[in-house]
Parts: structure tokens; sequence; C-alpha cells
């Protein structure tokens, strides 16, 4: 199942049986009693290759479910998966995770009741839950510690209230690399061994893939690039230091740039946006900029080059195959990745960037849902990740 699950669609029992390197009686017996017990099924007909098609073997719906739970600074995404991760029912709403854990987690479970009434299904029907969270999380307990946009969440016990409500376990891991394991598993990704996956919203993060696998590091920060000082005398970051990428470059700090070009008079397109929503957003600046608005091109332009920067860095440290840019603020589009792509080429060595492609993510905003889900469902098979 492990193996099916990894290939993220049904594979012929050939194939598992050249996988799995046992013997083919032993491997369709195996299948056989999978079959049975309701933990595999038999999905359509492989493309013909001249002879009579293969089979594909499946994990069904009857397998049991996963809940998968991705909660940004400003939203939370919650889906109910197949234990091969197909998303069978999936909500979004806006958030706010300064409110603190209490009402952010009761909205999950509510959310979760939801898609569990839409499916027909109870709470003994989950097998595991996977949940994301905007702040870095120590991997031996699950906790968040000292989350800087986060507060009233340090050390608190999402896996405990989560799997009082759920009755499975649960496994928590930062957003980001939710984020990038759902990009390796079903996106652009996939099958591509040394990734970088980069969040631009609120924060600003990267999720690490090193030989196939997340890199969470000794404590399990690795990645968390908005913390990479590029100014000393910058702003005062969320973190208590000043200057990191992410005071600089994130969604909060391009706002305010934005707002300071609208009030000043130096766009007239921002000026009328903030006067008619009282503020601006991301989204705002990008449509700005693709009216032609100079200031918010300008806006867009120091921001992807500051991340593109600091990210050559990481380009020349780790080697990577790919670079895959997602999150809120990837919505403004083709400006900012040019500039980040311009700045990664310009900054790092040219062996290091010789076939580095710089791409959006493919599973955009359903990422971080799809990576809580495998990692549910690695944590059910008991696949190390």
């Amino acid at each position: 199942m492990a193996h099916i699950h990894a290939e993220a669609k049904p594979v012929s029992r050939a194939q598992l049986t050249k996988a799995m390197g046992s013997s083919r009686g032993k491997v369709l017996t195996e299948v056989a009693r999978l079959i049975e017990a309701g933990l595999l099924a038999e999905e359509g007909l492989a493309e013909s290759e001249g002879g009579r098609p293969s089979t594909l073997i499946g994990i069904p719906r009857s397998a049991g479910l996963l809940v998968a739970v991705d909660i940004g600074a400003t939203s939370i995404n919650a889906a109910l998966t197949t234990l091969g991760s197909k998303i069978l029912a999936y909500r979004a709403e806006s958030a706010d995770v300064r409110f603190g854990p209490q009402p952010t987690l009761g909205r999950v479970k509510a959310l979760v009741a939801e898609l569990l009434e839409e499916q027909g299904a109870s709470r003994e029907d989950i097998l595991a839950v996977g949940v994301g969270v905007p702040g870095p999380v120590e991997q031996a307990t699950g906790l968040l510690t000292v989350p800087p946009i986060m507060p009233g969440w340090d050390r608190f016990p999402i896996r405990d209230v989560l799997v009082k409500e759920f009755a499975a376990p649960v496994f928590v891991d930062n957003d980001v690399n939710i984020m990038a394991l759902g990009e390796h598993w079903g996106g652009v990704a996939k099958g591509v061994d040394d990734v970088i996956f980069l969040k631009i919203g609120t924060g600003i993060g990267s999720g690490i893939i090193i030989r196939g696998r997340i890199h969470r590091g000794i404590q399990g920060c690795a990645g968390d690039l908005g913390h990479v000082t590029v100014d000393p005398d910058g702003p005062t970051c969320t973190c208590g230091n000043r200057g990191c990428l992410e005071a600089m470059a994130a969604a909060p700090a391009m706002v305010r740039q934005a707002e300071r070009c609208a009030r000043e008079g130096e766009s007239v397109i921002l000026a009328e946006m903030l006067g008619e929503e009282g503020e601006l957003t991301t989204r705002d600046i990008g449509e700005a900029a693709r009216r032609g608005d100079n200031c918010a091109l300008d806006v867009i332009r120091r921001s992807g080059r500051l991340v593109g920067q600091t990210l050559a860095s990481v380009v020349s440290v780790l080697n990577p195959s790919l670079i895959v840019v997602g999150g809120g603020v990837s919505h403004i589009g083709n400006a900012l990745l040019a500039e980040i792509r311009g700045a990664v080429y310009q900054r790092s060595l040219p062996l290091a960037t010789r076939n580095l492609p710089v791409v959006m993510s493919e599973l955009d905003d359903v990422a971080g849902v799809v990576g809580a889900s495998v990692m549910a469902a690695e944590g059910a098979l008991k696949v190390p990740s």
C-alpha cells in the first residue's frame, strides 16, 4: 500500500512485483488479501502495450479516510481524503491565527465535521490527521516553539487536542514543509529528488527536499528562510531581530510600501483602491501592476529581488534541481516570478543554475492539504518521511 500511495496513482500487479523485489506469487497473494479486506481495489485497465492490458490496483475510499488541515496566518484549508490522498471534500475560509489556538482549532473541528457530514462518514472512519501550521515545529513533540506570527501558540498541545477530538494519530509540521511534500507527491516537483519549495505570504519560508525526502534539520526548523538577515539596519521583524527577509519582502511589507505610495501621491491607482477599500492587499498591488502602475511594479520587483538574492545563497549551498514558488503573494504573477528568477540566476554560481527551473506551484492553494494528507498517510502506513 505504501508503494501505491507513493506513486500517487494506481499501479499494475507487475509494477508492484518489480518495485517490491519479491516473488510474483507472494505479491499476488498479498494483493488479493488486501482487496478482500477493502484496503485495495481494482481500478480499471492500464494502457495496452501490445498484449492484454493489466488491471490497475489502487487505494479505495473503503480503506479509510484522512483529515488534512493547512492552517495559514490568515486562512484555514481543510480536506477529507482517501488513504491514497485523493481529495474527497474541501473547505477554505479566512482566519487569523493571532486570535489563538482555541478559536482556530475550534474552526478546524467544525470544518472537519462539515466535511464528514458531506461524505456521509463518521469520526470512526478517520485513520489519521495531518496538520500544517505557520511556525517552527519541534519534530520530537509536534509542538510549536516561539512562533513569531502566532501569539499564544507557543508549546500549545495541538496534537493532544486533535487526538482527543478524532481518536486518531495526529501529525504536525510546518506549513511550508507540507506544501513542499504535496508538490513533490503530486505536483510540478513529482519525481524530482532535490527541490526547494518557497512560500511567500504573510511570512516567508522554504521547504527543502533532499534525495526525495523532506529535510527538517535536527530540531525541525530547517528552511526558515524568512528570518535570514538581509539588512542589519532594516525594520524590526516579528521574531525580534532587525532586517529579516520576511520583514522586508513578505506581504505586510509590500502592503506598507504600496500604502505609502498611495498616501504620498505616487500612485493614482493605488490611492483610488485605498480610498475605496480602506486598506490594500497584495492582490490590489498585482492588479495595479497589471494596469501599468509603476509604484506597484517597483514594490513587486523589490520584494522579488530580495527573495531571489536570499534564495541564491541557498542554491549555492544545496544545488537543487528545481525551485517551486507558492503562497498567497505568488498570485501576483509573472512580474514577481521573473524578479526572483533573475536574482537567483545572477547571484548563484553558473554551474548551480545551468539547469535550474524556477516555476510556480502546480497545486497552488491545495498544496498544503495535499501535503498534510501525504504526511498523515505516511504516518498511518508507517513510512519514514
